[in-house]
């Protein structure tokens, strides 16, 4: 669940992508398939909010046109996970058994699927 940050209530217009810039005010700049003319030009600052980042969040632009955080989601990382165990000599010898090519002959015949006849 998100958490407002900041009150800001920017009115949305269309083919303008809305995000936080790097000194914490609401800025936008055109999307390049937002529908109207593709016009390149610079970003816009749109609102002065002075929002101060956190790290481990994500800042965005709410429905409500509020500046907005939420938790980033992480995969879990070599510290969460428990050590990987050393291979047994046993599961060595039976994972380089099972790569071994099969012989040639009726059996790999037998285990190939039948081939449709082309049209």
């Amino acid at each position: 669940m998100a958490t407002k940050v900041a009150k800001t209530g920017v009115k949305r217009e269309k083919g303008w992508l809305y995000y936080l810039d790097k000194k914490g005010h609401v800025s936008r700049a055109r999307m390049a398939r937002g529908g109207g003319k593709p016009a390149r030009g610079k970003p816009q600052q749109v609102t002065k909010a002075g929002v101060k980042r956190e790290d481990g969040f994500l800042y965005f632009i709410d429905r409500d046109g509020d500046v907005a955080r939420t938790k980033m989601a992480r995969r879990g990382g070599a510290s969460r996970r428990a050590p990987a165990r050393r291979r047994t000599a046993r599961a060595r010898v039976r994972k380089s058994a099972a790569r071994k090519p099969a012989r040639r002959g009726r059996a790999r015949a037998a285990r190939r699927p039948a081939r449709r006849a082309r049209r």
